[in-house]
């Protein structure tokens, strides 16, 4: 006899078992967070092996299930993220991924769109916000149920930066990047805050430097922080994982969170019928709301010039 409530593990399948995907799965089974984690890979031994080497973690952390397996184990998951794709190279902007990676997702996401039909579709592959545009066009699920890492990273760092400038928790600065997830992305400054406080007047109160030369700067660290680091070691993947694990949380548990994504937009901030980051809340059926932040008239164009980079992409690959 059953008491009619749905008691099966919340599931999570990620498709792509790079230094990404590995870590996200490593991080989801640190925080506990859900009860089944699927590995899909091309390379199935690398896939294999990962799923070995976290789960023999687990007599540390607390019962779950870690497996490498096949599209069709995908079936029942709650989220589906895709970090399969090409690697971006030193020095390659992540634009130029776009037509690779697109022809990479014409095979993923008609899986995806059959065996998971009503999980959420979290988007991480570069250029994210081409495709997340791809993955909705190809999947035809709605809009509320696709989205992409786009800026929750570069959100996380412009937050360290600020935070570091002032020697504070980065947990307490209130600033978002929008836009694309790349070279055109923008710093949204006015309404950046810490306890309400527009940031340049906190500046003044703790001593900071907080002029017209320095705030660029710190924007350059933010801007140019992956190219850094994959000069240093390759690749960038604790971060993303750790933003993606927090997009995860909001939905499996439902917590209506605040997040910067690459989301669909339908005449927020003007502009249509494209993919780019702006604040959304994440709840359980995936996005819930996407909030149109009252920016400058200068942030206002500079966005618009970041959606024009992205529509040309869009338009030169056929989208």
């Amino acid at each position: 006899m059953t008491d009619g409530i749905d008691r099966r593990p919340t599931k999570v399948s990620i498709i792509g078992a790079g230094m990404v995907g590995s870590s996200l799965a490593y991080t989801l089974m640190l925080k506990r967070l859900v009860g089944e984690i699927v590995l899909v890979d091309t390379n199935s031994d690398r896939a294999k092996g990962e799923a070995m080497d976290i789960s023999h973690a687990l007599p540390f952390v607390g019962p779950s299930s870690v497996i490498a397996g096949e599209y069709a184990d995908c079936s029942g998951s709650d989220v589906v993220v895709v970090t399969a794709g090409a690697a971006q190279k030193a020095g390659e902007s992540r634009l130029s991924l776009a037509q690779r990676n697109v022809e990479i997702y014409k095979d993923i996401v008609p899986h995806l769109s059959e065996i998971v039909p009503d999980a959420v579709i979290i988007v991480v592959s570069n250029p994210v916000d081409v495709l997340t545009y791809a993955t909705l066009r190809l999947s035809g699920l709605p809009w509320q149920r696709v989205v992409g890492s786009g800026t929750i990273l570069d959100t996380a760092r412009l937050r360290y930066e600020l935070s570091a400038h002032c020697r504070l928790d980065p947990r307490n600065v209130h600033a978002y990047i929008l836009g694309e997830h790349g070279d055109s992305e923008v710093p949204a400054w006015s309404a950046t805050t810490v306890a309400g406080v527009p940031f340049p007047r906190f500046c003044q109160m703790c001593g900071r430097d907080c002029s017209p030369a320095e705030m660029p700067a710190l924007f350059e660290r933010v801007k140019n922080a992956a190219y850094e680091i994959i000069r240093y070691k390759g690749a960038t993947y604790y971060a993303i994982a750790s933003g993606v694990t927090r997009m995860i949380e909001a939905i499996v548990r439902d917590q209506n969170t605040v997040v910067t994504a690459s989301a669909l937009l339908h005449g927020e901030y003007g502009l249509e019928d494209l993919c780019l980051s702006v604040p959304v809340v994440l709840g359980r059926p995936g996005i819930r709301m996407t909030i149109e932040m009252p920016i400058s008239p200068e942030e206002q164009e500079r966005l618009r010039e970041s959606a024009k980079v992205i529509r040309q992409t869009l338009d030169d690959i056929g989208l």
